[in-house]
């Protein structure tokens, strides 16, 4: 996971130059999410299983939600990271990601396990922000 939270900053920090470049966000996030889209075809065809297409049926509405909450996610990032900065873009996404990690623990969210927030994880958590906020605002 390490190794893919650097790849996603790669990824994301590509995305939003190629924003800058053209001066124009929305346009580089389209022509990422049309090159990921067609990746994503290319992958899901290397493991068909024609059952799978079946099964869509099952899948909630809501859930199928999820690809255009992830394009407008990687828009939003391509935004902030020229506006804040990399490291402050990174820094506040991971401790966003972290309290709705614990969050949804907690209450066993979208079949998490449970496990419930205690203190010592509220003092790594105000710890984590702290951090960031110095990492991100300090001189």
């Amino acid at each position: 996971m390490f190794v893919i939270g650097a790849v996603l900053a790669l990824h994301l920090s590509m995305n939003a130059q190629v924003g800058v470049i053209l001066r124009n966000p929305k346009v580089g996030n389209a022509v990422f999410w049309v090159i990921g889209a067609i990746t994503a075809i290319i992958i899901g065809l290397t493991a068909h299983d024609s059952e799978s297409l079946n099964r869509l049926k099952d899948v909630p509405l809501w859930l199928l939600t999820a690809g255009a909450i992830g394009a407008t996610l990687v828009f939003g990032i391509a935004w902030a990271i020229p506006q804040l900065g990399a490291a402050p873009a990174f820094l506040l996404m991971i401790a966003g990601q972290v309290v709705a990690g614990m969050v949804f623990s907690h209450y066993g969210l979208l079949g998490s396990p449970i496990e419930p927030i205690s203190w010592i994880k509220v003092l790594g958590v105000i710890l984590l922000i702290s951090g960031a906020g110095i990492v991100s605002f300090a001189k």
